[in-house]
């Protein structure tokens, strides 16, 4: 008959069935407490920039692009106005002063110095008319004068003769008084005619000055009206390059009006913008230094133009010492702007990741190289070459410093 074989085996097939589950359960929940909970992305290592964290010198200073513009120009404005006649410089031409720029011509003041010449030549005959009357009457009156100077003599002469006569009683007391009343109406007609000559000189003084004077504004009016008739020549008022003129054969100019532009080239300066993050750092007196092939010149910052627009604002400066060969208005320079002294930092090189971050954080490489984590950070002063890092990094330290728009909001990334 049939035995019953016993099974010697410790671990029997219904021990693993409920061994397995409770293992796979296990392993679960460690894998699940220690595992690394911090959110991945795997990118490729040939795709991102990696630099070191140094300790070095910082230069405080901003990379811009200036224009050169001249030193200073003068706006040409119509002082007269009038219809474009003749150009006779074109732009860019050198001009010196005193340079007939273009001609204008106007009608109406051509008709003006007409009536004022007119009005002129009459008030002239009328003042020569005056005088030769005034003299004629004044010889008029001289003359009278002098006859009653002679009268007077004779009838004084006639009467001091009629008085001996009758003292002595040879004439009679009516001829006496008769000759007395002569002389002395002869004395008052002769006093009378002197005050009315007095007096006619008098007046004719001052109606020869006010119509002298009359005379002499009209001929001032004249001469301004031939100064505006002069003005119709559109003259250069320095020395320069004639930079721009808005004027053309026929063209009707209003009195005031601009026309172009005198640029003074004695000197150079440049114009450049700046982004208005620096407007509190940026004053009067830094130092720039002007980038130009392998010359670099010494320049200083000479305004601050106050006016923000587009997110910058314009700054003038001006060269120190020698000027650069060959340069010409228009010309574009790069610019390094000193806001600061030099000093010791910790730098990372700048890098498209500040756009993503904005300077708060950043992936720093572990020590295998393989895996970079996020690390909160802060950034100082920047120059166009190095971050100046104020906290979360240390020198020697790796960092990825190229942008991060493919990596998410990854905590962590593990490098290919």
């Amino acid at each position: 008959m049939d035995r019953i074989i016993e099974d010697k085996r410790r671990i029997k097939p219904k021990h693993l069935k409920i061994a397995v589950p409770v293992l796979l359960g296990i392993g679960a929940v460690l894998f699940m407490t220690f595992r690394d909970k911090s959110d991945t992305y795997r990118a490729d290592r040939n795709k991102v920039a990696v630099e070191l964290v140094t300790n070095g010198m910082f230069q405080d200073y901003i990379q811009v692009v200036g224009i050169v513009e001249p030193i200073s120009y003068i706006y040409l404005d119509a002082v007269e106005g009038g219809m474009v006649k003749e150009i006779c410089i074109e732009e860019g031409s050198m001009v010196k002063q005193g340079d007939v720029i273009l001609r204008l011509t106007n009608i109406n003041l051509n008709l003006s110095i007409l009536e004022s010449e007119a009005q002129l030549a009459e008030k002239s005959n009328f003042l020569r008319e005056t005088r030769i009357n005034m003299e004629q009457q004044k010889l008029t009156l001289q003359r009278e004068l002098l006859n009653l100077d002679v009268d007077l003599e004779q009838k004084k002469r006639r009467a001091e003769q009629n008085k001996a006569l009758y003292a002595d009683e040879l004439i009679s007391r009516e001829d006496y008084l008769r000759s007395r009343e002569d002389y002395e109406l002869a004395l008052r007609t002769q006093r009378l005619t002197l005050k009315r000559y007095i007096q006619d000189s008098v007046f004719r003084t001052n109606q020869v000055e006010k119509i002298s004077q009359n005379l002499a504004s009209m001929q001032r009016n004249l001469e301004l009206i031939y100064q505006r008739q002069e003005n119709l020549n559109v003259k250069a008022p320095v020395d320069g390059q004639l930079g721009l003129l808005d004027a053309k054969p026929g063209q009707s100019i209003n009195m005031g009006q601009r026309l172009g532009q005198i640029n003074v080239l004695t000197s150079f300066k440049i114009k450049a913008k700046i982004d208005e993050h620096y407007i509190d750092r940026v004053r009067k007196g830094l130092t720039a230094y002007v980038n130009r092939e392998t010359d670099t010149i010494r320049a200083e910052l000479g305004k601050v133009y106050p006016e923000v627009r587009d997110g910058r604002f314009e700054v003038d400066l001006f060269f120190t010492g020698r000027l650069p060969t060959n340069i010409r208005a228009g010309q574009s320079y790069n610019i390094g702007l000193q806001l600061g002294e030099t000093q010791q930092a910790l730098m990372i090189p700048r890098g498209s990741f500040y756009q993503s971050t904005g300077g708060q954080w950043i992936y720093v490489l572990e020590a295998d190289g393989k895996t970079a984590v996020k690390r909160n950070i802060r950034i100082g002063r920047q120059n166009p070459r190095n971050y100046e890092v104020l906290e979360g990094l240390k020198p020697g330290e790796k960092v990825i410093t190229s942008g991060y728009e493919l990596f998410g909001k990854n905590d962590k990334l593990i490098l290919k």
